[in-house]
């Protein structure tokens, strides 16, 4: 089969593999759409994934072609999206309900091969069936939605509450779509990017602006969330929140990344600093959300590229350009 491969730091190629065999509990799916994220760019660079070469992709959907022995609960034909998420099960965190927090975390299209190919494979656990309606070529926004939900988990919901975002990619441009689902009094949009900006807008947030100066807000906002992972962000960010409020970090920053906090202001204003991490108990319900048109695939989705064209899908993202950009097998 054909397949991307991060092959070293910085290079990425796409060239002929042996095609995936399933395990008893696995099925292997003819993989769809598959979209790009800020965790792939972390790949390419040398993080996350513990060795290299491997197959990237961690947001993908398809149909089942391939079941293995032991898999009653889906057959071929059917149409699926895949939670990548891969836990030990053993250690004290997966005991405890906190997969995602796993001493042995992994994931398909991160520590193990993904689905920027023709085809991938997947334990039946983590699939979900996708009901007729739903078009597969979109389903790869299930998982990056399935992240956004975890996000508001975190957050514990804020009726009411006064919202800052930074960022308006796909990840900030989804917080933004479940904070007006959440209850938010307002919900205001930052980016330096005028064209994503404007996408913020279309989807209706109170206000947009490129810096936080723009918005007149003294006295900051309950909830400021982080859609970014940049320092510069994050730093003017943390700044930003109200008395009594939260910062959450759910933009993926680099290892090196730094902020400076104020611990007497966290003390003495009762401020919140939390983080999400990627998916935990959530891709169900996000699926069940996407089916039912919780997001406009239409709006979301800025660019569809044939596999081939993995590594130019690469240069678009690194470059800012679109919004969520998919390959498609």
């Amino acid at each position: 089969m054909r397949a991307a491969i991060v092959e070293a730091p910085g290079k990425v190629v796409v060239t002929t593999v042996p095609d995936p065999t399933p395990g008893p509990r696995d099925v292997v799916v003819s993989v769809a759409s598959c979209g790009l994220c800020g965790t792939d760019l972390h790949i390419l660079q040398g993080e996350f994934a513990p060795t290299l070469p491997i197959v990237p992709g961690h947001e993908f959907a398809g149909e089942v072609v391939g079941t293995g022995k032991d898999v009653t609960e889906l057959a071929v034909g059917d149409l699926v999206a895949v939670d990548p998420s891969l836990h030990c099960h053993e250690c004290r965190y997966c005991r405890s309900g906190r997969g995602n927090l796993c001493d042995r975390w992994a994931a398909i299209g991160v520590t193990v091969p993904g689905g920027a190919a023709e085809y991938a494979v997947a334990p039946v656990a983590n699939c979900v069936k996708l009901p007729g309606h739903v078009d597969v070529k979109d389903a790869a926004l299930i998982e990056p939605l399935s992240c956004a939900v975890r996000g508001y988990d975190v957050l514990s919901g804020n009726l009411g509450a006064e919202v800052l975002i930074y960022g308006s990619g796909t990840m900030g441009l989804m917080m933004l779509e479940l904070a007006k689902r959440t209850g938010a009094a307002s919900v205001d949009v930052l980016d330096v990017n005028p064209d994503r900006l404007a996408t913020a807008g279309l989807l209706g947030c109170s206000g947009t602006a490129a810096s936080a100066e723009e918005l007149d807000r003294p006295g900051g906002w309950d909830v400021v969330i982080d859609a970014t992972g940049n320092a510069k962000a994050i730093q003017d960010g943390l700044g930003r929140v109200a008395k009594g409020g939260t910062f959450l970090q759910f933009g993926v920053a680099d290892y090196a990344t730094t902020a400076v906090i104020e611990p007497y202001r966290i003390y003495n204003q009762e401020i919140t600093i939390t983080g999400s991490m990627a998916v935990l108990h959530s891709y169900e319900r996000a699926a069940a959300l996407f089916a039912t048109g919780v997001l406009d695939p239409s709006v979301f989705i800025s660019d569809r590229l044939p596999l081939e064209q993995y590594p130019q899908a690469v240069e678009r993202f690194s470059a800012g350009q679109g919004r969520k950009i998919v390959v498609e097998p």
